[in-house]
């Protein structure tokens, strides 16, 4: 074998066992063998070729256990004191690497599939390229953030994570600046309900819809793909959530031109300003820094139903300052107030009682407002809309929009107030009431409703009358008038007084027939007993009929029976008549006075009886023996008992 071939030989059979040796104890002999390995080889026998060739056939674990460590150490150039020299200086430049730390390394390589990362270890770590797609200007010299996954997997190599790493550093950058108030810059990526989804350092952030500008967003669209400054305002970790806001950045830069501006303001100032919001109960004008809300009762003197029947967005206009708030910065405009006041040009000799027209632009349920002309309404109250004393809503009068022709009932332009009325143009029902309706004269009227002491009447519109409850019927009790009579319904009725100056009037319906109580009193006499039929009973008595109209009372302890019952509905007995009274149309009855009193005769018969016995017994008892005392003794007791 040549000279060259057995060093060759040599150098492998050396080498190999050296570095499973710095693998083992872990410390760096490996390089020291590199640093003399040409003169180890050197040294070693040609007899060792064929052993080296042997152990190549063996495992890594049985190489490692029959190799001789001692032997090989024998021929080591440096002295114990200068390896351990050599090792302190060596583990010197190594870093103090554990596994998940995150450390910054440099691109060394740069493949199709891979990314090779130096962190000055002993061995460089292997990245997929896909880790590095979303930076396509990365090049071999870059520093790179990365994880120690693992300083060796089961082949001994080094684990790196580029994507982890980022988004472990993306977080504490991002608490960083929540603490710190940091201003970060991100992309907007797309839009999402309420809101943008931003990147920043990698992480999806939640940019709501009112932390993009101070001024309202039109168009969410147009924001997606730009690049913006954005400053952190919330971060939850647990639920990997962060809220981030580019308007807290441009309201901080305002805070300083606000307050310059709240400064300079006064009263009753005049400035122009660009309309950059509409809402339905105002505008917002920007000032130059600052927002003023002109409200939509300022916008106008008549009356509008949405701001942008006066002014459009980004339209320039003029405004008057009428108050505002320094410490919340709140200014309240006017544009109306730029304009005289119509009150002050309305025509001088418009007086009350005079007849105007104008529009219906308010419907209310208690009346409408008429606009008689613009900033000038009056008010028409719905009882001012109809004679009839039955208030309705205003919208069975009136609807918006609709003409009206009313007379003026009060006017005070200091207070700027007016009030119409409608039904004065047409005559007073009241007026001739008297003559139209006189008492005693019979009319047909409708029934407009119901109370608990009669119904109300309507005889023409504006006039109605009552009919009491006990004017309803001569002889039936009535409880109630819905027993009587239905709403809406006909009924005949006579005029019994007439109160103009109150406007009442009453009416009666057993009026228009004679009282049949004076033929009742003919007919049931007080004493005389009656066949009646039981048509109520209740805790305090009975109800019966004694004819189809006439109605009387029992109380309750003349309704038992002579088998000591007490009546029941349906039933027909006699009763007597106890008492009469015609003026309150009142027959008091009693069915157990009719069995008592038979009772109560048999009982004074009887007594009446055993006092002349007993008397005819007194006048013989001197003449009896003692026989005859027992045997008028014994009668005594039959007779008592």
């Amino acid at each position: 074998m040549s000279e060259e071939k057995k060093k060759v030989t040599a150098k492998k059979a050396v080498k190999k066992p050296r570095i499973s040796k710095v693998k083992k104890e872990e410390t760096p002999k490996s390089v020291e063998v590199k640093a003399t390995e040409t003169p180890v080889v050197e040294e070693v026998k040609l007899e060792e070729t064929p052993v080296v060739k042997k152990e190549t056939t063996l495992s890594k674990e049985e190489f490692l256990a029959s190799f001789d460590w001692d032997k090989a150490a024998q021929n080591d150039m440096y002295s114990n004191e200068e390896r351990t020299g050599l090792e302190k200086e060596y583990v010197a430049t190594l870093p103090e690497i554990m596994d998940k730390q995150v450390l910054d390394g440099t691109v060394v390589m740069i493949t199709e599939r891979e990314v090779v990362v130096d962190i000055n270890f002993k061995s460089d770590g292997v990245l997929s390229f896909n880790e590095f797609k979303y930076n396509e200007d990365l090049k071999v010299g870059d520093s790179v953030e990365v994880l120690v996954e693992k300083q060796e997997d089961k082949n001994g190599q080094l684990v790196l994570s580029h994507k982890r790493a980022r988004i472990l550093r993306a977080w504490e950058k991002v608490n960083v600046a929540l603490e710190t108030g940091e201003v970060v810059n991100g992309q907007i990526l797309s839009r999402t309900k309420g809101g943008m989804i931003v990147d920043v350092f990698g992480i999806e952030c939640f940019l709501p819809g009112s932390q993009i500008d101070v001024k309202p967003i039109r168009d969410y669209d147009a924001y997606v793909g730009k690049k913006m400054e954005f400053k952190v305002v919330k971060v939850n970790e647990a639920f990997r959530n962060v809220v981030v806001s580019h308007k807290a950045l441009i309201e901080a830069d305002l805070a300083v031109q606000t307050k310059e501006i709240m400064s300079k303001l006064e009263k009753g100032q005049v400035l122009e300003g660009t309309v950059k919001n509409i809402t339905s109960y105002g505008v917002f004008v920007d000032l130059g820094g600052i927002d003023g809300l002109v409200h939509i009762t300022d916008l106008s003197w008549g009356r509008i139903s949405h701001p942008d029947e006066i002014v459009s967005l980004d339209e320039n206009i003029n405004v008057v300052i009428l108050d505002f708030d320094e410490g919340k910065s709140r200014i309240q405009l006017g544009l109306k107030q730029l304009g005289a006041h119509p009150w002050d040009s309305l025509e001088g000799d418009l007086k009350v009682g005079d007849e105007v027209d104008g529009k219906v632009v308010v419907v209310a349920d208690y009346g409408v407002f008429v606009e008689l002309q613009a900033g000038i309404e009056a008010l028409l109250h719905v009882s001012e809309m109809s004679w009839s004393t039955h208030l309705r809503s205003a919208n069975d009068f009136y609807k918006k929009g609709d003409a009206v022709k009313a007379q003026i009932l009060t006017l005070d332009k200091e207070t700027r107030k007016m009030s119409l009325g409608v039904k004065q143009m047409t005559p007073d029902p009241w007026a001739e009431i008297e003559a139209n309706f006189p008492v005693g004269s019979k009319h047909s009227v409708k029934v407009r409703n119901f109370t608990n002491f009669g119904i109300f009447v309507e005889l023409v519109e504006g006039v109605d009358g009552l009919v009491h409850i006990s004017d309803l019927s001569w002889s039936k009790k009535i409880k109630h008038p819905a027993e009587f009579t239905q709403v809406d319904s006909m009924l005949d009725v006579v005029v019994l007084d007439i109160d103009k100056a109150n406007r009442k009037i009453s009416l009666g319906h057993k009026q228009l027939e004679d009282n049949p109580w004076d033929e009742y009193a003919k007919q049931f006499i007080g004493g005389k007993d009656y066949e009646a039929t039981v048509t109520e009973v209740f805790d305090k008595g009975a109800v019966v009929s004694l004819s189809e109209e006439v109605e009387a009372f029992a109380p309750k302890r003349h309704t038992e029976k002579e088998d000591g019952s007490s009546m029941v509905v349906g039933e027909t007995l006699t009763v007597r008549v106890l008492e009469f009274s015609k003026e309150n149309k009142k027959i008091l009855v009693s069915h157990t006075a009719i069995f008592k009193e038979e009772l109560e005769v048999e009982r004074k018969k009887s007594a009446a009886s055993a006092k002349k016995v007993m008397k005819k017994l007194e006048d013989d008892k001197q003449h009896s023996t003692l026989g005859d005392l027992d045997s008028l003794a014994a009668l005594k007791k039959d007779l008592d008992n």
